[in-house]
């Protein structure tokens, strides 16, 4: 059980925030998950939405690059409600199962194709010590140009942001979800 009430729908927020209940409806069908917290604080949620949609539609980063990312960041920060839903997302954009399999385990990231080996070392470095050595900067700095690594490293951080939220309020995963180890 959360450690707050979860926002579910409108009648859990003032009407001058209906809007922005809406808002996050249009965007997921529904209220759940940071969501469920984040509407606690409407303006907040207000702003922190149009980067879901961001993500989704005019990154530069490829999809499947992109929640390989995501995924080792949420990963990192053991946010079992972001990992659920990121890993249906991820099949969907192509991640295959080996991939998945290896971030859960937080395998090594050796046994990678090297393009998603070098995003696992960044992400993993930027969520463990919040900072990431030359050697893995520039991996990615030799495939990709300034605005896509600013992308990923944004899209990492931001899911690294929901996994706080999640983390926080304990949200918990959906049942039929993809599980973290214990």
């Amino acid at each position: 059980m959360p450690r707050i009430n979860p926002v579910t729908g409108k009648s859990d927020v003032p009407a001058e925030s209906h809007a922005v209940v809406d808002q996050v409806v249009k965007v997921f069908g529904g209220v759940r998950g940071p969501f469920s917290m984040l509407l606690h604080s409407p303006k907040l949620a207000e702003r922190i939405l149009p980067l879901v949609t961001f993500f989704r539609d005019d990154s530069v980063v490829d999809a499947r690059l992109r929640s390989v990312a995501i995924l080792a960041a949420v990963r990192e920060r053991e946010a079992a409600y972001v990992w659920a839903a990121q890993v249906a997302a991820a099949r969907r954009n192509g991640v295959s199962d080996e991939i998945i399999d290896l971030l859960r385990a937080k395998g090594d990231a050796g046994k990678l194709p090297p393009e998603e080996r070098e995003i696992v070392n960044y992400t993993r470095q930027l969520m463990r010590t919040n900072r990431v050595d030359q050697t893995a900067f520039d991996a990615l700095r030799k495939r990709h140009d300034e605005k896509w690594l600013v992308e990923l490293t944004a899209a990492a951080n931001y899911f690294a942001l929901l996994s706080g939220v999640v983390n926080a309020f304990e949200v918990a995963a959906p049942p039929d979800g993809d599980k973290l180890p214990a």
